[in-house]
């Protein structure tokens, strides 16, 4: 069961897509802060679909994603809701996805 001060709790652990290819999820302070109002507004377990595809295979559509410009550039972004937002980076070379928001990007 996930903890619901932590949604990223359960996903901390290493996944293998169908190529071999482990992908890390970290979690930015941030995320964490946000895991917290998921948690509280029933969205807790679309979060944890997407964590869980993401853990799999950043780049797999569908989900549609996003790439993200501006500030975020480099990011991606996939809708939890019509609101919210999970963004997130992907550093391939150390086959790591750092999840930094998983609230709304408009504050």
């Amino acid at each position: 069961m996930v903890n619901e001060e932590n949604i990223g709790d359960s996903f901390n652990e290493e996944s293998n897509d169908s190529q071999g290819i482990i992908w890390k999820l970290v979690y930015t302070k941030q995320a964490q802060k946000d895991a917290k109002k998921l948690a509280s507004s029933n969205l807790k377990n679309k979060a944890e679909e997407l964590l869980a595809i993401i853990a799999k295979n950043p780049f797999q559509n569908p989900p549609p994603y996003e790439k993200l410009v501006g500030d975020l550039s480099g990011a991606y972004s996939r809708r939890i809701n019509i609101q919210h937002r999970l963004v997130y980076e992907v550093i391939e070379s150390e086959q790591t996805v750092k999840i930094i928001r998983m609230w709304t990007h408009y504050e």
